[in-house]
């Protein structure tokens, strides 16, 4: 009996023990269980909720992709076909061809040609000249399709490798671009070219009746002039700059 009586005291002082750890280490323990439970269940819904508006957005922009490379190749058809003289080609387009995931997908972008139904990719099938006239083209549509709201437009040299008839040809459309977009406030075209034609096709068409040009002196010093049809109206202005 005084065995089992002294085993009995033990066991006491093992629960006093046990008691006091669980009083000092485990006091909150229901209410910390309870409140890193709640956050848990609150990120698995946030994470189920984004991922919900991840694929609502990926949706999104992939429709809007898809609307925008329609306008874009409208664009693109209307100019070659108004541009292009030449009876190999009908117009041309941007293909966009889409790889990877749906969650994380991507395009790798081409232009084709069209001929009869047919179609061709361009690269490797067209003249120089047709792959600058194509390139001011895409340049065009892009500006039309996106930068509706930026008025910035830079061509440099556009005329290499044309002919006289596409030179034309691209100085009507540019006209008539600059007209539809002149209007608009912070609307700035500009064009470097060597091709004094071209400059006589862009006055044809009214859209400009005065333009600088920029040539060296006897001294090799670069001028800047501003021409009009009757000649100079601004007397020159030196600098060091060597560039024509």
């Amino acid at each position: 009996r005084g065995a089992l009586g002294g085993e009995v005291g033990q066991m006491r002082d093992q629960i006093k023990r046990y008691q006091a750890e669980l009083a000092n280490d485990y006091s909150q323990v229901d209410s910390q269980y309870g409140k890193l439970f709640i956050e848990v269940k609150t990120q698995e819904l946030a994470n189920a909720d984004l991922e919900k508006y991840s694929k609502v957005l990926q949706t999104a922009i992939m429709k809007y992709h898809s609307l925008k490379m329609q306008d874009l190749n409208k664009i693109i058809k209307e100019l070659w076909m108004d541009t292009y003289k030449g009876g190999d080609i009908d117009y041309i387009e941007v293909r966009a061809d889409s790889e990877g995931t749906t969650a994380r997908q991507s395009f790798n972008y081409r232009v084709v040609m069209m001929k009869n139904g047919t179609e061709l990719n361009m690269r490797g099938r067209c003249s120089a000249g047709q792959k600058v006239l194509a390139s001011i083209i895409i340049r065009l549509a892009l500006a039309e399709t996106f930068c509706v709201n930026c008025g910035i437009f830079t061509l440099d040299e556009p005329t290499t490798n044309l002919d006289r008839d596409n030179i034309e040809s691209l100085a009507e459309n540019l006209a008539r671009i600059i007209q539809n977009r002149k209007q608009q406030s912070n609307f700035q075209f500009v064009i470097i070219t060597h091709d004094e034609e071209f400059v006589e096709f862009l006055s044809r068409n009214e859209i400009l009746d005065k333009y600088y040009r920029v040539q060296k002196d006897h001294n090799q010093y670069s001028t800047i002039t501003l021409k009009q049809e009757t000649g100079p109206v601004r007397a020159p202005r030196h600098n060091n700059d060597n560039d024509e």
